[in-house]
């Protein structure tokens, strides 16, 4: 990544982006203090993306940041499996034993490394299913995905969408078709929906745009401090990270962490899900008895 940041600095590039694995679905048993998730009222919910660079700076320190958060949900991306850059961890597995975060899941869209590359998930609830989707690419280029999670979180079935589209710069227009191929599947969808991710695109862009037409961002609504989650040495930092809800979520708080653990800082965000509206009881009208009319006969 050292190489493109050199050029994020010259061409107003963002992140190396890769996309992950044919889903594996687990639960690990993972040591956790009592205090690392912090009481929150009915339907609260603490979700974080975090593109972690392969933990080449340390897993460890990608997962103190994560407990320091103590978020429910947190979405991955650049994320390992048996690589020899991640000396051979399954990067997913390691970090839910070390934040108590046990449920996770890893997509994979390609090889690096002699390993699996991609994005993740982690969940304090039980998956339920997980699936993901190819998104459209340049030929030649680094193939995408789309990951769908359904859980169980307060009572309610809630899909958590986890993306990182291609890299920029200059391929604005693959982004935009990426993030229709995304919405296309999130409409058909009728469940609470998250999507989370590193995006690549500035709120501007019409990758970003297209999203919005549907889902809040919540950093827009709610967030507080710096937005820019992408920081650079040569020109402004870029925000490229987003945590994106649709409207069965009502924003509460964001927040971009200011940490050193990898090329991106993180993007927690709290929300609460709403219960499903009701439809109203029918209203049962008694119409009055008609009677044979009365008369004299002829």
């Amino acid at each position: 990544m050292r190489i493109d940041r050199l050029l994020a600095g010259l061409f107003l590039a963002t992140s190396l982006a890769c996309a992950s694995s044919p889903s594996s679905l687990r639960a690990d048993a993972a040591p956790v203090t009592p205090s690392a998730f912090e009481a929150r009222g009915e339907g609260d919910l603490r979700v974080m993306t975090f593109n972690i660079q392969s933990a080449i700076h340390g897993l460890d320190k990608v997962a103190e940041v994560i407990r320091s958060a103590s978020p429910d949900i947190v979405a991955l991306q650049e994320v390992d499996v048996g690589s020899r850059r991640a000396n051979g961890l399954d990067q997913p597995a390691e970090l839910a034993r070390r934040t108590g975060l046990k449920y996770y899941a890893h997509f994979r869209t390609t090889t690096l490394f002699g390993g699996d590359y991609g994005v993740a998930l982690l969940s304090r609830f039980p998956l339920e299913s997980v699936e993901q989707h190819p998104l459209p690419v340049e030929t030649g280029t680094e193939p995408r995905t789309v990951a769908r999670v359904l859980m169980n979180v307060h009572g309610q079935g809630v899909s958590v969408y986890v993306t990182h589209l291609t890299r920029r710069p200059f391929n604005g227009s693959i982004r935009v078709r990426q993030s229709a191929a995304i919405m296309k599947l999130m409409d058909q969808d009728p469940r609470p929906k998250l999507l989370m991710g590193d995006m690549n695109d500035t709120p501007d862009a019409g990758s970003i745009r297209l999203f919005k037409r549907e889902l809040s961002d919540v950093f827009a609504l709610r967030g507080v401090g710096s937005a820019d989650t992408y920081p650079l040495p040569v020109i402004p930092n870029l925000r490229i990270d987003y945590v994106l809800a649709c409207d069965r979520f009502m924003p509460k708080s964001s927040k971009v962490l200011r940490v050193k653990a990898s090329d991106h800082y993180p993007v927690v965000a709290d929300l609460t899900l709403l219960e499903p509206m009701k439809a109203p009881a029918a209203e049962v009208v008694e119409r009055p008895r008609e009677t044979a009319p009365t008369g004299s006969s002829q």
